[in-house]
This record gives C-alpha cells, sequence and structure tokens, in this order.
C-alpha cells in the first residue's frame, strides 16, 4: 500500500460521530491547546484504549511489537536506532520521530506535506507494506474480533459509546491518535526559563541559549518558537505549517541527490529543488533521542555540531560520497561556523536543558500492562 493511499484511506475508514463528554487537557501552562479535527473528538475513554493500543503487541503480524516498541517512553518516544525494526525484523529507512508534543506538529513525518492528522498517520505504522512496520493488515480481523470478546470490549464501548459496533480500524487508529495527542511535553529547565521559574537554565545553558539564538549560528532560524521547531500548530492557529528544509547531509554525483528512498520532499512533488528537504524536527528532548537525522546516519550531539559548523557533511568514500556543503539545494542557513570550546560545551548545555525528565517517566502515557 503506497503513502498517497494511506493518506486517503481515514477519510474511508476513521471518520465517526456522535458526541464526547468534554476532555480535560493537562497541558504545560504556557502552552496553547492544540488543534482536534472536528470529527474526532477526545474523551478520556478513548485516551485510555489509544494507551492501551499503544503498547497492545497483538496489532503486529509477529505478535511481538507495539506502536511502543518504536517509541519507546524514556527516550522521549524514540527508539535509539538508526532505523526501527519492523515486525518481520527488516530494519525500514527512516528514524523513528519523537511524539513528544506531536499534536502541536503541522505534519506528522519526515517527508510527507499532506499528512497532517495523527489519525491518519496511526494507518501508516499499522498497514504499510513497504517498509513493513507492524503488519497488522494480516491480524487486524481476528485480533479486533479478539478484543470484542475480552477486556477491550468495555474500553471500545465506552469510548465510542454511540456506535453500534466500535471494533473497526478507523476507532483503532481514533483511539491510538488520541492518546499521543496527550503525549504534552513542557517542563525542562528551559520551560522553567520561559516561564521565569527559579532554577530554570543554568549559567552555561544561558550562554549556549545566547549562542543558539545567535546570527553567527543561526540554529533558530529553523529551530524556533515554542516547540523548537518550524511552526507549531494550535486549536488558535490550525492552518500552520511545516517547513521542509534540506540541511546538506548529502550530494550524491555533485548533483543534489539524497540516498534512496530518503529524498524528502521529492518524493511528492517530483520538484528537483525537493530533493533532500526534510521536515524541522523539534528539539525537544533531543538529548535522549539519538541518533540524528531523517537516517539516524549522525551519532551524537557532537556529530551533529559538527555537521552544521561545517555548514554541510562531507562523506570521503562509500556509496553516498559527497561534499554535503555543496548541495545545491541546501538551506542558506546552514552555512557553517566556527565554535571554540567553551561554545560548544555551552550550545551543549542549552541542548541538555531541553529534557523533560518528568515526562519521560509520566505514569500517564506508560504501559498500562507493565508491573
Amino acid at each position: 500500500m503506497s503513502r498517497w493511499a494511506l493518506a486517503a484511506l481515514p477519510l474511508v475508514v476513521a471518520c465517526h460521530g456522535g458526541e464526547a463528554e468534554p476532555y480535560a487537557w493537562r497541558l504545560p501552562p504556557h502552552f496553547p491547546e492544540p488543534w482536534v479535527p472536528d470529527d474526532a473528538p477526545m474523551s478520556e475513554a478513548k485516551v485510555e484504549l489509544g494507551r492501551h493500543l499503544f503498547y497492545e503487541e497483538r496489532l503486529s503480524v509477529s505478535g511481538t511489537i507495539s506502536c511502543g516498541t518504536c517509541h519507546v517512553q524514556a527516550l522521549a518516544f524514540t527508539d535509539g536506532r538508526a532505523t526501527s525494526i519492523g515486525a518481520d525484523g527488516h530494519a525500514g529507512t527512516r528514524s523513528s520521530m519523537t511524539l513528544a508534543n506531536v499534536a502541536h506538529q503541522p505534519t506528522l513525518t519526515w517527508g510527507n506535506p499532506v499528512l497532517d492528522t495523527l489519525e491518519a498517520q496511526a494507518l501508516v505504522p499499522l498497514f504499510l507494506d513497504v517498509p513493513l512496520e507492524l503488519g497488522a493488515q494480516y491480524v487486524i480481523v481476528d485480533v479486533l474480533e479478539e478484543m470484542a470478546a475480552d477486556e477491550y470490549r468495555a474500553r471500545f464501548v465506552d469510548a465510542f459509546p454511540d456506535q453500534d459496533d466500535p471494533f473497526t480500524v478507523g476507532n483503532v487508529a481514533a483511539a491510538l491518535a488520541a492518546f499521543q495527542r496527550t503525549l504534552s511535553s513542557g517542563d525542562s529547565p528551559y520551560d522553567r526559563h520561559l516561564r521565569g521559574e527559579p532554577g530554570g537554565l543554568s549559567p552555561a545553558a544561558e550562554r549556549g541559549l545566547a549562542l543558539f539564538e545567535s546570527s553567527r549560528l543561526r540554529c533558530a532560524g529553523c529551530h524556533g518558537g515554542l516547540l523548537l521547531a518550524s511552526d507549531m500548530r494550535s486549536a488558535d492557529d490550525p492552518e500552520a505549517t511545516a517547513r521542509f528544509e534540506n540541511t546538506g547531509l548529502y550530494d550524491l554525483g555533485a548533483g543534489g541527490g539524497y540516498p534512496p528512498p530518503n529524498v524528502g520532499l521529492f518524493e511528492f512533488t517530483g520538484e528537483s529543488t525537493d530533493m533532500g528537504r526534510h521536515r524541522i524536527p523539534s528539539l525537544r528532548n533531543i538529548a535522549v533521542t539519538a541518533p540524528y537525522m531523517h537516517d539516524g546516519s549522525i551519532a551524537d550531539l557532537d556529530g551533529v555540531l559538527d555537521h552544521y559548523a561545517a555548514g554541510g557533511r562531507t562523506l570521503s568514500d562509500g556509496p553516498w560520497a559527497g561534499v554535503g556543503a555543496d548541495n545545491p539545494n541546501k538551506s542558506p542557513l546552514v552555512a557553517g561556523f566556527e565554535l571554540t570550546a567553551a561554545e560548544r560545551a555551552d550550545l551543549v548545555a542549552f541542548l541538555e536543558a531541553l529534557t523533560d525528565e518528568a515526562f519521560l517517566v509520566d505514569p500517564r502515557f506508560s504501559d498500562p500492562t507493565a508491573g
């Protein structure tokens, strides 16, 4: 099944009517309420069903992995791998993105500009064939029959009380989306600094923030705003759009090429200038989400700083050899800079101050079946 087909699928299977009781958001005090589609009302019961389904291994063809396998809470809902491993044991092609504050992201993958609802996104890991992730298409009919007869019965009925038969693929996606909308992370030292609370940034992190926002480094030119990303969608700004940029990670054939299939926005537009342009990710909790970049090809924060300081990565040999700094499609903001050892340490201190330790252990987001 193609990504385009999956993007359209929710229009057929994920819509549902009925009224739900008002949902009480528990957001950081400086965060706006996220945008929620009109046909996807939030409820406590739906969120709790989604939490159980997020960690439900029966939704995979192997019965051994779940959404929570590739999105580990302690790693800000990433998985610590360059690319995730599917239910068939094979590696995928992209790095697992953090789900922290995913409800506020205008689009939801590295390269797809039209996949912009969590209901639609939930169908991708469930049913995508190439690369295969969960492989739910091979087991979903039997699993839903089992759930209608076990402890899930009451959870589905409570989550979708207006439906005679709530055991549908669309409702699985809707519940997963509802749970993911609650994954708010906004209590890092940086957040306490933004709120003017005592015990915010250390002196080193404050110096690092000044560097981050400086015209010399221009990090904030891409990683700005509350999410330290390109933009932020909310109930007050539902039309926010994401930015996609080429950072000079590759330059195959000295012509701007990127290793297939990770060609970024080019996959959807066919425009040569979109080759290698990927969505700007949020930097929140960045210190715990290594390895980095869309393909996990940079191991640590020092490597990331090396990449940007050079204005693009040079690979001297191998199939992807090239001078990324010369990529013709590279963002002009990736121009390179020099850092002293002390400045590098300060910048890393700031990036580490983006970690929300409470989020990484919040029981509201944990596996409900874990001992």
